[in-house]
């Protein structure tokens, strides 16, 4: 009698806020694929409440197989601990192969890992490039490519950046967009959300994010963005939920009242605010995904982009780190507003699409 065979252990890594909304729709397409074993490392790099545990519930991911429990430290600190950690996981399991998503610290420690380890590596996002190297993220995503047999891309920049970098087209799959797949999949649950009510918001209003070391840690850019922000609330009132690093940051600094600081908001209420707000102010970069989405006018303060998509056809703009680069973008948005189209495959399959790629790459008929 020929026994069944043992089906492959794909080990999937998220560690970070951006990584659970694109970790979830990936595992819900592998569900029922008895042919792999999906083993979730959770490394525990963002591990609050609100940061961390409250995704899990929202949308509906399994419990993680491990628990690393990193915790904060610097980029060098929380990559290397995470390489400690996750490399006896790898071992002990007998992984087969590591899907990677985004560009967090996470994402680069377990590839550097696999790859030492002669694992197969997959990195979901591939190629987005900032062409900024004074960004982590930055860095990250160009280690993590480099170093990943299969490379998974959400838009066609992201093909052009590796071709130009020399990779094999074969190695190359266009699949879409995981966050807009937990996006589409969640929309009404999150319509239903009465993050409003709760937070007393009356007519129009504007949503603040701001974590990037780049502008939170500068002291200069910091200021003008706060400037700008608060001539902004004069027109607009900003409710602004506040990562960690950045609550450390303003602590003391005086803030018009309009401006309206909050805790880190669950995936649900954040997605409903993100969809009711008549514009976004942000550095993050899966916002301006989102945003485009949602159809919602989108202002990066940053001066550069690694999704340029959300530009050319979305609803985003680059706003820029100083007071009058930011007060223009703001300007221009109220008067030239971007009716913004939806980039090709981000239409809440692209779970489906890695479900196929990953499959034929390591299970070739």
């Amino acid at each position: 009698m020929n026994l069944p065979k043992k089906p492959m252990n794909l080990a999937m890594v998220a560690g970070a806020r951006p990584n659970f909304m694109k970790i979830a729709p990936l595992i819900a397409a592998f569900n029922g694929d008895s042919c792999f074993d999906i083993n979730l490392i959770h490394t525990g790099q963002h591990y609050d409440q609100n940061m961390s545990e409250s995704f899990f519930r929202d949308l509906r991911i399994p419990e993680p197989r491990h628990r690393l429990q990193v915790g904060s430290g610097s980029h060098a600190q929380q990559t290397a601990e995470i390489m400690k950690r996750i490399e006896p996981v790898f071992i002990q399991d007998e992984v087969e192969a590591v899907v990677v998503v985004g560009d967090v610290n996470s994402t680069v420690a377990a590839a550097l890992v696999a790859a030492k380890l002669d694992i197969r590596v997959i990195h979901a996002e591939a190629g987005l490039r900032s062409f900024d190297r004074t960004m982590p993220e930055e860095i990250n995503r160009l280690v993590t490519d480099s170093i990943s047999d299969l490379l998974l891309v959400t838009e066609e920049s992201g093909r052009t950046n590796l071709l130009r970098e020399g990779r094999d087209p074969k190695q190359i799959v266009l699949v879409g967009n995981l966050m807009v797949d937990s996006l589409r999949h969640n929309l009404n649950e999150a319509m239903d959300s009465d993050i409003l009510t709760r937070l007393q918001v009356c007519g129009c209003f504007g949503l603040v994010t701001l974590h990037r070391p780049a502008n939170v840690d500068n002291d200069g850019k910091l200021t003008e963005i706060l400037s700008a922000l608060s001539e902004i609330a004069e027109d607009l009132p900003l409710y602004w939920p506040l990562h960690p690093r950045t609550r450390t940051k303003i602590n003391g600094i005086g803030l018009p009242s309009a401006i309206h600081l909050l805790d880190p908001l669950g995936y649900r209420d954040f997605l409903h605010m993100q969809a009711k707000a008549s514009v976004i102010l942000t550095d993050s970069g899966g916002i301006q995904e989102e945003s485009t989405v949602l159809g919602t006018p989108c202002l990066t303060l940053r001066d550069n982009t690694e999704r340029p998509v959300t530009v050319e056809a979305g609803t985003n703009r680059l706003a820029g780190t100083s007071k009058v680069s930011i007060l223009n973008a703001w300007q221009e948005s109220k008067e030239s507003p971007k009716a913004g189209a939806i980039p090709e495959l981000w239409d809440g399959q692209a779970g489906v699409r890695c479900h196929a790629a990953i499959r034929g790459f390591l299970l070739p008929s």
